[in-house]
């Protein structure tokens, strides 16, 4: 028989499973941050524990890994004292004549659907070092952003 008609085993056919991407750059994150890493750390850690199926184990030893060095790595920000933009900030600003409001947080917390994006985000590294009654420049506009308030998120801080 042809080698090409043979068939070892169906380990030899499966994709490879990657590591889970880690972001390029800085894992900066508010204290909620870091507590929001140890409880999925915690969470995964017992997942593991009572699961019996390999399979999943590995799934969930890979998630793990990820956490962990998340965990790790995080540079827990002190909310800015000066009153300027920064990460755990939560700023109301005017973008094409709308008001809205955000809050900048580390990239494993940020949900947009609820009002928090990440510091790598474009808008807030337009808005990143910035006071209230100033304008800044976004998307090759100047003056595109009104800053209307900032303050520090007391959320993110717990």
């Amino acid at each position: 028989m042809s080698v090409a008609f043979r068939r070892e085993s169906d380990d030899e056919h499966k994709e490879p499973e990657f590591e889970l991407p880690i972001p390029v750059g800085p894992n900066l994150v508010t204290p909620r941050g870091l507590r929001l890493l140890g409880e999925e750390v915690a969470r995964l850690e017992a997942e593991i524990a009572g699961t019996a199926d390999e399979e999943m184990r590995k799934k969930l030893q890979r998630r793990l890994r990820y956490f962990h060095t998340r965990q790790s790595t995080a540079d827990v920000q002190a909310p800015p004292a000066n009153g300027s933009v920064g990460v755990g900030s939560h700023v109301r600003y005017r973008l094409n004549k709308a008001e809205k409001a955000l809050t900048i947080v580390g990239g494993d917390e940020a949900d947009p659907a609820r009002g928090t994006i990440a510091f790598f985000a474009p808008l807030a590294r337009a808005l990143m070092g910035a006071e209230a009654g100033e304008s800044v420049e976004y998307q090759g506009r100047e003056d595109a952003i009104l800053i209307l308030a900032v303050e520090t998120d007391p959320e993110v801080q717990a």
